[in-house]
C-alpha cells in the first residue's frame, strides 16, 4: 500500500519545475529564452567537462570505430560483430577459392608427402563437388589439382630450402 502511494506522490508531481527539467530522476538546466541551442549545448559540455563528468569513460583515448560506408545500413551491428570477431560470409564458390588458396600456400609447411597428397586428395574431393552441383554463387574457375605436380614441387622445394 504504501508503495502505490509514492508512485501516485510521483505521478501527481510536476516534471516541470522553474528553470529546471526532470531527466531520468535528475534536475537538469533548462535552455534560457534568448539563448541559441548551440551555446547552450556548448555551455553545458564546457560545465561537464569541468567537472570531470567525460574523464575515465571506457575507450577513452582510442580512436574511434571508422565509418566506411555513408549510406544507413540497417545491418551495421551485424557487420560489426562479424569483423571483431574475424567472420566473413562467402558464397560457397569465393570461399572454396579461398580454401583452396590457403592449402596450396600451406603446402610448404607440411611435414610429409603423404600430408600434401592429403590435402591436395581433400581439396579436390570438394572442387569435384562444386563442379557437379549448381553454383549459388558466380562460377568457381577451378578444375582439380594435379596431385602428382603438387608433390614435385613440394619436393622440390624442400630440397633447395
Amino acid at each position: 500500500m504504501i508503495m502505490k502511494m509514492n508512485r501516485r506522490r510521483m505521478i501527481d508531481r510536476p516534471l516541470v519545475q522553474v528553470g529546471t527539467v526532470l531527466h531520468n530522476g535528475r534536475m537538469t538546466e533548462r535552455k534560457p529564452p534568448g539563448v541559441s541551442f548551440e551555446s547552450f549545448v556548448d555551455k553545458q559540455i564546457r560545465d561537464a567537462e569541468a567537472r570531470g563528468q567525460f574523464a575515465n569513460l571506457p575507450d577513452t583515448g582510442r580512436p574511434a570505430d571508422v565509418v566506411t560506408e555513408t549510406s544507413y545500413d540497417e545491418n551495421w551491428w551485424i557487420k560489426r560483430k562479424m569483423a571483431r570477431e574475424g567472420l566473413s560470409v562467402l558464397p560457397p564458390t569465393l570461399a572454396l577459392r579461398k580454401e583452396a588458396e590457403d592449402t596450396l600456400a600451406a603446402v610448404p609447411g607440411m611435414p610429409s608427402e603423404q600430408a600434401v597428397r592429403r590435402a591436395v586428395e581433400r581439396l579436390n574431393a570438394q572442387i569435384r563437388d562444386m563442379m557437379f552441383r549448381p553454383p549459388p554463387g558466380p562460377p568457381l574457375g577451378l578444375g582439380p589439382y594435379d596431385v602428382e605436380a603438387v608433390v614435385r614441387e613440394w619436393r622440390e622445394g624442400r630440397a633447395t630450402g
